[in-house]
């Protein structure tokens, strides 16, 4: 958007214009970049103030025009007094979200890259780096970071991304009904995919047929003509599906059913192959062929493996967790450790009525996939104890798992260390690399 004067961002972003932009500080006529963190702000930047829970960042329009911003998008209530004696564009709106939002799909019309939209309810995070992968040898790729996959992250990521971009990978998440249809909204994917659907966020939407719902509103806004990316023989979607759409399914007995000889995976792991099949059919929808070994970095706390002396291998795979990814998790333990195998489990949040028979499900998998020893972290996870036939040690929160992980790993194990966001086990997975020195 460098190119873009202040009226054509305020145009865009259908905001008003609250100071001429003669009065803009030198420099291209447009922004940089756009941030929503004052403490963030670089020269050249334009800076949101947005309204959360705790503070309005409003408050710190001034300082972020102090500190170099190109201009400031704020609630009117903020740009008077101190805001206005600071250089820059000053641009007001009564919401300045859904500026910001605006700004987002003006910014990717103007791009012109064709935009692949991912959801699931586990696994879209490692098929968006997967797919970001695969296009990168012969696109030029914008793709979601960390976890901006929100209303706020995803219009961030879009504006972020550089001129020229030729393909856009967003990753979209949600908790409840609605929140996919805004994202689709501003997105305008020519690509959607949906992972899988399975029992997470049920505390809120009750049902596995209402979190299909939520997931298929990508289908239900997709311009027609679009395609949509699909596992195959997933009943749960098949009321959502659409006569105008080109659909390709994934997986046993789908249109892309196997990886090719010539694409070489760094990983064997069962889900990690299934999620390879959805972005490389997602990756054909963009006339992409991928081929070689791909170069795969993995987003932080997704399954990293990481190799410490001892030997100790470690899987960091705290991020999130639900039945589905849990299950996924053992299996890959159980399939490729090299020795005893040792699973920190915490708990698995927002399942609902039903999280006591979830976790104790679990349990029983873990004894069935092999595991020789199993850490439940959190009170929803001790019911993991009551079904798991194994070495087994029952604490209460990360700290606790942290001492007693530290006294049982032993060289040669093979640790997964995986729990619900909340649970915090990132703190475990530490632990281990500061004690191997690593």
């Amino acid at each position: 958007m460098r190119d873009w004067s202040a009226e054509q961002v305020a145009e865009a972003a259908g905001v008003r214009l609250a100071r001429p932009a003669t009065l803009a500080t030198d420099g291209p006529p447009g922004p940089a970049r756009v941030t929503i963190d004052s403490r963030d702000v670089r020269r050249g930047d334009l800076f949101v103030g947005l309204a959360g829970r705790n503070v309005d960042g409003g408050r710190y329009a001034a300082a972020a025009l102090a500190a170099g911003a190109w201009g400031a998008l704020v609630a009117p209530e903020h740009a008077r007094d101190e805001t206005r004696e600071r250089p820059g564009v000053l641009l007001t709106s009564d919401d300045p979200l859904a500026g910001m939002q605006a700004l987002a799909r003006s910014w990717r019309r103007a791009l012109g890259a064709q935009v692949v939209a991912i959801t699931g309810s586990t696994g879209k995070t490692s098929t968006k780096d997967l797919l970001a992968a695969m296009l990168a040898p012969q696109r030029r790729v914008a793709a979601t970071e960390q976890n901006l996959n929100t209303e706020i992250g995803l219009p961030l990521t879009i504006l972020a991304a550089p001129a020229g971009t030729e393909v856009l990978v967003l990753e979209m998440a949600m908790r409840g009904a609605g929140q996919i249809a805004e994202l689709t909204a501003i997105a305008e994917p020519d690509v959607g995919v949906i992972v899988n659907v399975g029992p997470v966020h049920l505390e809120l939407l009750g049902s596995l047929e209402a979190i299909a719902a939520a997931k298929a509103e990508l289908l239900a806004d997709l311009r027609p003509g679009a395609t949509a990316v699909l596992p195959e023989g997933e009943p749960l979607l098949a009321a959502h599906l659409r006569d105008d759409l080109r659909t390709v399914t994934f997986g046993p007995g789908g249109d892309v059913a196997e990886l090719p000889g010539d694409l070489e995976l760094p990983f064997t792991s069962r889900h990690m192959r299934s999620n390879a099949l959805a972005a490389l059919a997602a990756a054909g929808a963009v006339g992409v062929r991928p081929r070689g070994r791909l170069d795969v970095r993995l987003s932080a706390l997704r399954g990293q493996r990481i190799e410490l002396p001892g030997p100790v291998l470690v899987i960091d795979d705290c991020y999130n967790a639900n039945p589905m990814s849990m299950r996924a998790a053992l299996d890959d333990l159980a399939a490729t450790a090299p020795g005893r195998r040792v699973a920190v489990l915490g708990d698995m949040l927002e399942l609902g009525p039903q999280e006591q028979r979830f976790h104790g499900e679990i349990g029983d998998y873990a004894t069935r996939s092999g595991i020789d020893v199993l850490v439940t972290v959190g009170p929803r996870a001790a019911a993991m104890a009551s079904s798991f036939r194994g070495i087994l040690y029952v604490t209460m929160d990360a700290a606790a798992a942290t001492e007693v992980v530290r006294e049982l790993v032993a060289p040669g194990d093979a640790v997964l260390v995986k729990g619900s966001r909340g649970v915090g086990l990132e703190v475990v997975a530490q632990s281990l690399r500061a004690a191997a020195g690593a």
